[in-house]
């Protein structure tokens, strides 16, 4: 007779989630030209333009060294502008450009069809409250969301 087995933990659901929402990301975004790490990155400047590749290295869980490559080639592509900060000349500031805006755009239609399938089975109010638990969570740890909660 075999042992019924444990349910799993919740970090481990979340993970097997988190690895299955990057691999859906990662082959819409693909189809516009982008890496993962470069829509996260053009998502986090529509949200707070003029960030360092420090801050935005932060803000996108990458080291500044990953950062600085992933800016490169957005703005060898024209998707960003880098402009030197009036009160610190070593700093660069970074905006999205009209290109980049128009293929994050393309892409998040793709990003909001996969959420429209993974939702599927969710009422509205389910969705909300599943929101309002992944937000609170996040600020637990520490790591954003603090206007959300």
């Amino acid at each position: 007779m075999s042992e019924a087995r444990p349910a799993p933990g919740v970090s481990y659901v979340v993970a097997r989630l988190d690895r299955a929402i990057r691999r859906e990301i990662e082959q819409r975004t693909r189809q516009h030209g982008l890496t993962l790490p470069q829509y996260t990155a053009l998502s986090v400047l529509r949200r707070q333009s003029g960030l360092s590749n420090a801050q935005l290295a932060r803000r996108c869980f990458v080291r500044p060294q990953s950062m600085n490559q992933v800016i490169v080639q957005l703005e060898r592509s024209g998707m960003i502008e880098r402009q030197p900060d009036p009160g610190h000349r070593r700093v660069l500031r970074t905006t999205l450009t009209a290109t980049g805006r128009k293929v994050l755009g393309a892409c998040d239609e793709d990003v909001a069809a996969m959420e429209t399938v993974m939702l599927a089975e969710l009422s509205d109010a389910d969705r909300d409250q599943l929101m309002h638990s992944m937000v609170s969570c996040v600020h637990q740890l520490g790591a954003g969301f603090p206007e959300l909660t």
